[in-house]
């Protein structure tokens, strides 16, 4: 069974651009009001696009798009953001918490600003801002929450090189096991996507691994055509799963992948935690 996203109101975190701002377009394709946030409101040097021009791109792409200024970081911000979003198209039926501060970088390569930064984003802006949109979710006919995070494996090959990332990615992973069982009677579904391989966004390109893994990488929309499908199924029905782009899109039919990829003739480079 397949809900409709129409005149659905879906709250997008850290969605000025890449994956997040493919989910909202994908949305938008369905009918969907998105709610972009982000801090970017005038143009970067080297990231593309400001909360505007992406809500500019929901509304062409057929839905209706907010643009709202908002660091997921300060508590006033999130609870403005969400009654604007409430005032203008009238509640709140799913929410993707996206944004995601990322430094792999080792115990002593991770000054404590950037350990803070990445807590406060990560973990504490995905509680805060499910928090804020739970009120509203619990009146919603088929409300979700979907976090972008990956599957909990404890294995110590995942924290070694990275072990302020990883617990803050984690952190998030941890808000799903523990919401999804809380709000389960209540019918709030909460499940986490996580993609297979790297995704070609401006982390992987100017943090990550430069051009060649851009390269190698796989496009964001595999990511929100993974998100369309888990966000339009019964949400008392789908809850408290991990799941990965391409086994899901797998689950629905699809067998060939190589339009998602940016440079066909390449390898894929596995995501990591996977």
């Amino acid at each position: 069974m397949t809900v409709s996203l129409h005149n659905k109101t879906i709250f997008i975190t850290g969605s000025s651009r890449g994956i997040g701002l493919a989910m909202g377009l994908r949305f938008a394709r369905a009918g969907a009001n998105v709610v972009i946030t982000g801090k970017t409101t005038e143009p970067h040097a080297k990231l593309p696009g400001t909360i505007f021009t992406a809500a500019a791109e929901i509304d062409k792409a057929g839905g209706r798009g907010l643009a709202v200024n908002m660091d997921v970081r300060n508590d006033d911000e999130v609870k403005a953001a969400v009654e604007k979003a409430v005032s203008t198209f009238g509640g709140i039926d799913v929410l993707v918490n996206n944004a995601s501060a990322i430094s792999l970088t080792d115990t002593l390569g991770t000054s404590m600003k950037r350990y803070d930064l990445m807590h406060q984003v990560n973990v504490r802006g995905t509680y805060l801002v499910s928090q804020a949109c739970l009120p509203h979710l619990l009146k919603a006919s088929n409300p979700h929450i979907l976090n972008n995070s990956p599957p909990l494996n404890m294995e110590a090959r995942w924290f070694q090189n990275h072990v302020a990332y990883t617990m803050t990615k984690y952190g998030m992973s941890m808000c799903v096991l523990g919401m999804a069982e809380e709000f389960r009677e209540r019918g709030v579904a909460v499940n986490a996507l996580w993609p297979k391989t790297t995704i070609a966004t401006a982390a992987i390109e100017h943090v990550v691994g430069g051009e060649e893994m851009m390269r190698c990488s796989r496009k964001p929309e595999i990511v929100a055509d993974a998100a369309y499908h888990i966000i339009t199924k019964p949400s008392r029905e789908t809850t408290g799963h991990f799941f990965l782009d391409e086994d899901v899109l797998r689950r629905e039919g699809v067998t060939d992948f190589s339009g998602y990829a940016v440079d066909p003739s390449r390898d894929l480079f596995p995501d990591f935690f996977i």
